[in-house]
């Protein structure tokens, strides 16, 4: 498929800014720190110009591995509010709180609740299941002392971006019937656990981060061995989906990994569980950091806010 033909011009805009950005280096997975740090010099620019809220602060929790870094997000000073636990996306490998703090943002001002992003550890220093041990934590605190900062834990959604979109289902599977209770996922283009698909097959290119090399790259950086793939949290398609909460699934035309978030629907309707799945064309994975310039993306966000005042308030 010619997926650069198939783009809107705002994207082609936002990839031109982007590889300006970026100064022409190559990401080389041979050399994780420069490509960490180029892709997190680039992010610096699309998350210029976020919402003020009335509150942003930075803190921490104890975690098995250490303290964890958490941010949180109020759109108003007043009152206990729900919340969206945030993941962010990166392959598991890149980002951390500031390469999504305009996200973060704008979900906090378009839903009226809290956002507590979470920067979980990284691989391949932080292998599978330190990710899932370190969200575990944080859901377990805000069981306990989430009131502390503001935070309802009887009201809670997961959802991320990408890999983030994988921690957050993967967390709610292993969540269910135990507290806190998930009430909503937001689960914005995931890899959710096939191995081959159509998409991964049609759409692969070398634009988003995300062709069949990425990938490979990425799941021998996360897994410690080949048992881990039956793993449940990362096998999500082989779980049994029966009594998750709802969920909001946004799936793109031209990404590699459109087809795991078809997949999911249908899988989750077979569930019986409530499903709001939205498919937008001429745009690639990870399009969301481009807000600025792409209306798709600000859509995407809001509706994945407003998904969160329908099934948290």
């Amino acid at each position: 498929m010619d997926v650069r033909g198939r783009l809107d011009p705002e994207m082609l805009a936002a990839l031109a800014e982007s590889q300006r950005l970026y100064g022409g280096e190559i990401v080389d997975w041979q050399n994780l720190p420069a490509a960490r740090n180029a892709y997190e010099r680039e992010r610096r620019f699309w998350n210029r110009e976020g919402p003020a809220l009335a509150e942003v602060r930075d803190f921490s929790i104890p975690g098995l591995y250490g303290a964890i870094p958490l941010r949180l997000y109020r759109p108003g000073r007043e009152g206990v509010l729900p919340a969206l636990v945030f993941l962010h996306g990166g392959g598991l490998v890149l980002g951390n709180l500031d390469t999504h703090d305009r996200i973060m943002r704008i979900l906090a001002a378009r839903s009226g609740a809290a956002v507590l992003g979470v920067d979980y550890r990284l691989a391949p220093e932080h292998k599978f299941p330190t990710q899932f041990d370190e969200i575990a934590a944080t859901l377990d605190w805000l069981a306990s002392d989430g009131e502390s900062v503001g935070i309802d834990a009887a009201r809670l959604a997961l959802g991320g971006d990408s890999a983030g979109a994988q921690l957050s289902l993967g967390t709610a599977i292993a969540f269910k019937g135990k507290t806190p209770r998930i009430k909503a996922m937001l689960l914005y283009y995931g890899s959710f656990g096939l191995t081959d698909s159509m998409s991964m097959r049609v759409c692969a290119n070398d634009l988003d981060g995300v062709k069949p090399s990425d990938l490979a790259f990425y799941r021998n950086a996360y897994m410690r061995g080949p048992r881990d793939r039956e793993d449940h949290r990362l096998d999500c398609l082989s779980a049994d989906l029966a009594g998750l909460p709802p969920a909001y699934i946004l799936a793109l035309e031209l990404d590699t990994l459109r087809d795991d978030s078809l997949a999911l629907a249908e899988l989750l309707g077979r569930a019986g569980v409530p499903c709001r799945l939205t498919r937008h064309d001429g745009v690639l994975h990870g399009y969301l950091h481009y807000s600025r310039v792409i209306p798709k993306a600000m859509q995407a966000i809001e509706e994945g806010a407003a998904a969160m005042r329908d099934w948290l308030f």
